[in-house]
């Protein structure tokens, strides 16, 4: 549905509904597709950029610059951040797996994974090749490998066992069961920063074919690449059948605001709160709020 037809719209209107009841439709209007898509380029890019970014810079300074567990806790944090500032926008799923999760346990449309996986593993891309010009590329640093003496298989099964876990945080924080609102982004950071310090040696703990794929595409080194996107897929579909054995179907209301953002619901683009000066300088008379902004 593109937009609401004409008398549906004067209906509203002339009710004097608010506008989250007038504009609840507009995670269907793809006029708003781009920024859903650019929120999610975004916000893997920046993901990439601590991921990728802590390997290469530790090994661009010796190997010691940058603490094992700071490099495994970063990303989480980042996650977090990006659920927090931009989440509402196109959900934030920043990893395939997680659109395919979400995808597949009915809380997001089929058509859109196509596009937020291209701006995701653009995202990625786009990340590698900065810090590719910038520090360089030193040894397999910015990649996820498995660990010494482990093997592809293992490290596939590794990554199926981790991402088990990181979908089934995502979709049971997004459902309404063990809601906390903005705070979900502390459950799905704290599980991608223990996964990180645990799991981290075995296989990289990426859990996400855009992380690892992506800079394996800039760096041009393809060494185990299909556990990195066999095994997050298959993780994501256990985590898929955990959660209706848990909750039953999905696509009720907060796990479909959560994997599609509330574009439209609870907030929409635009500045918020009326127009006003900047504060003066001491003695400058109070703005009234109709000055130009």
């Amino acid at each position: 549905m593109s937009q609401l037809p004409e008398h549906v719209d004067v209906t509203l209107r002339s009710f004097g509904l608010p506008n989250a009841a007038a504009r609840q439709f507009d995670f269907w209007n793809e006029s708003y597709e781009w920024r859903r898509l650019f929120s999610e380029l975004l916000g893997t890019f920046l993901l990439v950029t601590v991921a990728v970014g802590g390997g290469m810079v530790n090994a661009r300074f010796g190997g010691q610059a940058v603490p094992a567990a700071a490099r495994a806790v970063a990303p989480a944090l980042m996650v977090m951040a990006i659920i927090l500032f931009m989440g509402a926008v196109s959900g934030a799923h920043l990893n395939p797996a997680v659109s395919f999760g979400f995808a597949l346990r009915g809380d997001f449309p089929w058509k859109r994974v196509p596009l937020y996986v291209l701006a995701q593993f653009a995202g990625a891309v786009l990340a590698t090749l900065l810090l590719e010009g910038l520090v360089g590329r030193h040894g397999s640093a910015g990649l996820t490998l498995p660990g010494p003496g482990i093997s592809t298989t293992t490290a596939m099964l590794w990554e199926l066992l981790l991402t088990t876990g990181l979908v089934s945080v995502v979709l049971g924080t997004a459902s309404g069961a063990q809601q906390v609102g903005p705070l979900a982004a502390i459950g799905v950071g704290s599980y991608i920063a223990l996964a990180g310090l645990f799991g981290g040696p075995v296989s990289g703990a990426s859990m996400n074919p855009a992380r690892s794929l992506g800079p394996a595409l800039v760096l041009g080194d393809w060494t185990a690449w299909w556990a990195y996107l066999v095994g997050p897929v298959a993780g994501a579909c256990i985590a898929v059948g955990f959660a209706w054995v848990l909750r039953g179907k999905g696509g009720g209301k907060a796990g479909t605001s959560a994997a599609q953002g509330t574009l439209g619901i609870s907030w929409q683009p635009g500045r918020i709160g009326p127009g006003g000066r900047a504060p003066g300088r001491p003695g400058d008379a109070p703005d009234d709020g109709k000055g130009k902004s």
